[in-house]
């Protein structure tokens, strides 16, 4: 078999066609808008929810997040559980401990003097312990929480700097 019956059918075209990254863009709607349909299952309105994840998304704390929108630092960390945000005060022997206290295997006090949480602290990791996320909430605010540096930058930590070619 020679190459000219190899290449036989092959044909050369000017141009490559134009493929891209597929998208879905349905973010139209405001992100009030989107939360307000999840407003019974949040422990906050839909528009304090959009504010604490706008603060929150674009670098701010918890705390600066929940006073911006009016409501207390537990129910922004609440607010951002739900919306799928890892907000847990407590490590993952701290977990196991609430885990034990939910199950009914320790004393409130046992718990935590082995957690070493505050009393506000405990209340949350309770909450985190007992309270899924909402997977649709977090469908709809999907990419809001990229993980960003204090450039504000998403995937900051991928990209090089002047200095680290010296």
């Amino acid at each position: 078999m020679g190459l000219s019956e190899i290449a036989a059918g092959v044909t050369v075209t000017e141009r490559q066609q134009e493929r891209g990254v597929a998208t879905v863009d349905d973010t139209d709607a405001t992100l009030s808008k989107r939360l307000a349909e999840f407003e019974e299952s949040l422990p906050c309105n839909a528009s304090a929810a959009a504010t604490i994840l706008e603060r929150y998304a674009a670098g701010g704390s918890v705390g600066a997040a929940g006073r911006a929108a009016g409501v207390p630092p537990v129910t922004t960390a609440k607010t951002l559980h739900l919306l799928g945000e890892s907000v847990s005060p407590a490590g993952p022997t701290a977990r196991d401990v609430v885990r034990d206290w939910i199950a009914g295997d320790l004393s409130r006090t046992d718990a935590l003097t082995l957690s070493r949480l505050g009393e506000t602290e405990f209340a949350l990791a309770v909450y985190v312990e007992t309270h899924e996320p909402i997977e649709a909430a977090c469908a709809a605010v999907e990419g809001l929480l990229a993980a960003r540096d204090e450039t504000g930058q998403p995937l900051a930590e991928t990209m090089s700097d002047a200095t680290d070619l010296l």
